[in-house]
């Protein structure tokens, strides 16, 4: 396996000593960085602000922090009320309750108006483990990219997400910003180029492209491991940014491949995979496994152990990853045999 640049990611990249953090906290780090720069960035939270990690910035600026309560729909009028008036407002909650819950108030009071307001999504994916299918936000990414104006980003790291933060609250129109809660291997560095609306080519392969946002880009990387012991070469591409999509250079470096394996903790409809299908069916069709939620809700459980249960694990990008490139040569020898059929048939005439 071949890192395209090492230099700027973590020395301890495959040891088990790798620093591990919840994504959350890159969050709460990112608002202290941006409440400093920007005296009108405010957040909202709705009592949760330990668990968003949004307490960092209420303790800094308590006078530009509002504790809503339970109320995600009225933060979000709140949220977007403010942005109207100038200010740069960040509302936190989990996921499931903010897009979740308040998803017409996202579309309207937000999107509708294009109001500059930022929507932290925390506690997203089955990995929130055992508070169960009503706490894990499995369908988020699909609800937000949808929405036209929106801006969604599921960064891979804690480091990732602060970076996403700061440069979240630098853009205009609304955001989207994913969050985790249990720690995994903060793998990028501060040196780590990131920019929203750009992807990251990780590792350099012929053999097929693994495209993946969020936690799961480390285990990409280590399947991309895994396969180089069966003589197979695997790009990882970190598409943190689903939308804007960054086609051209997906295209760029789907083109060496020509096989596909997308990789997200979501739903396999409406996500990364859906974001990634629509893409290239229109530009560059090529075959397309996936790993992700295949169409259910979760369960009660410790995160590891949900997460071997539906198939978010090493083990089976290496399995999907074998099966695209298996589609691949299938792919070529049909092609070549209706080539071939085609020139007798010229031939013949």
């Amino acid at each position: 396996m071949q890192l395209v640049d090492s230099a700027h990611l973590s020395p301890k990249l495959f040891r088990k000593t790798i620093t591990l953090a919840p994504t959350r906290d890159g969050y709460g780090q990112g608002l202290v960085e941006v409440g400093k720069q920007n005296p009108n960035v405010v957040v909202l939270c709705c009592d949760l602000t330990e668990s968003t990690r949004s307490n960092l910035f209420a303790e800094k600026f308590p006078d530009r922090f509002i504790e809503v309560g339970v109320a995600e729909q009225n933060m979000a009028g709140i949220a977007a009320g403010l942005a109207l008036h100038g200010k740069v407002p960040f509302m936190s909650s989990y996921a499931v309750f903010s897009p979740g819950r308040n998803w017409d108030q996202c579309r309207v009071s937000i999107c509708y108006n294009s109001a500059n307001v930022k929507i932290a999504g925390a506690h997203a994916g089955i990995s929130v483990g055992p508070d169960g299918a009503t706490h894990q936000a499995l369908e988020d990414l699909a609800i937000t990219r949808v929405l036209p104006g929106m801006t969604v980003v599921v960064p891979c790291d804690a480091i990732e997400a602060q970076k996403a933060t700061v440069a979240a609250a630098k853009m205009r129109g609304p955001v989207y910003l994913r969050f985790a809660r249990e720690k995994t291997p903060v793998f990028t560095t501060a040196k780590t180029p990131f920019r929203i609306g750009r992807v990251a080519l990780l590792t350099a392969g012929v053999d097929v492209s693994i495209i993946a946002c969020g936690s799961l880009v480390y285990q990409s990387l280590l399947a991309a491991k895994e396969l180089a012991k069966q003589k197979m070469s695997a790009q990882v591409i970190n598409c943190h940014t689903l939308k804007p999509l960054d086609g051209n250079n997906l295209l760029r470096f789907v083109k060496a491949t020509g096989a596909i394996v997308t990789v997200e903790e979501h739903q396999i409809h409406g996500g990364l995979r859906g974001a990634i299908a629509e893409y290239f069916s229109a530009v560059y069709p090529v075959p397309i496994r996936s790993v992700g939620m295949p169409d259910r809700f979760g369960e009660s459980g410790e995160p590891e152990e949900l997460l071997e249960k539906y198939g978010m694990t090493v083990e089976r990008i290496v399995e999907e990853s074998l099966r695209a490139i298996r589609m691949k040569s299938l792919k070529h020898k049909r092609n070549d045999t209706f080539a071939r059929s085609s020139r007798k048939k010229r031939s013949a005439e």
